[in-house]
């Protein structure tokens, strides 16, 4: 049977679960270069509808979440000042040093950074942690969660898919507001 979502795919849990297994992990690390300690991208199995599937899971800290959302305001507010934006986009040179950018993409830049401070300076974005899930995803599952947590490492992530997969996950429902952090004088 060919299944329209290779993520639920019995053969492609059983290859995942094989790979898990060999490996002695409960989760597959997906390599990307967006991977750090605020954002790990994996996969597990887990169960859905009475199911197995596959989750294409992207896992964050909660500061990484706030900062995401007030950049994504900044930048709305930047569409509404300015009608030619759309996003700054940086470029490098043959050396693979960042161009400048025109002085518009400057000023641009600078509003962002001016509402972004203000927002932080107010705190008027508040987060919380979540776990979304979404069903219309090309592989398996997609699976969004934020955790008030300092970093993602592999024993938050093994935590995590035990959690998810026990229904024993307790989100944290406080809302929280991040500062960013200043940088230190070398």
């Amino acid at each position: 049977m060919k299944y329209q979502n290779e993520g639920f795919d019995p053969e492609n849990i059983e290859a995942l679960k094989k790979e898990l297994a060999a490996s002695k992990k409960t989760y597959k690390i997906i390599e990307g270069e967006d991977n750090n300690d605020e954002f790990v991208n994996f996969y597990f199995i887990g169960m859905y509808e009475g199911k197995e599937v596959i989750y294409d899971a992207a896992l964050y800290t909660l500061r990484l979440h706030h900062s995401s959302e007030l950049y994504e305001l900044a930048e709305h507010e930047a569409a509404k000042k300015f009608p030619n934006f759309k996003g700054i986009k940086y470029e490098e040179d043959e050396n693979g040093n960042l161009k400048p950018l025109s002085s518009e993409e400057e000023e641009i830049g600078w509003f962002i950074t001016e509402i972004i401070m203000e927002m932080e300076e107010d705190e008027s974005v508040k987060v919380q942690e979540f776990v979304d899930i979404d069903t219309n995803h090309d592989y398996g599952l997609g699976l969004d969660a934020a955790l008030n947590l300092d970093y993602i490492d592999e024993k938050v992530i093994a935590k995590f898919v035990k959690d998810f997969n026990d229904d024993t996950l307790a989100l944290d429902d406080t809302l929280y507001s991040f500062q960013s952090e200043e940088e230190e004088d070398a």
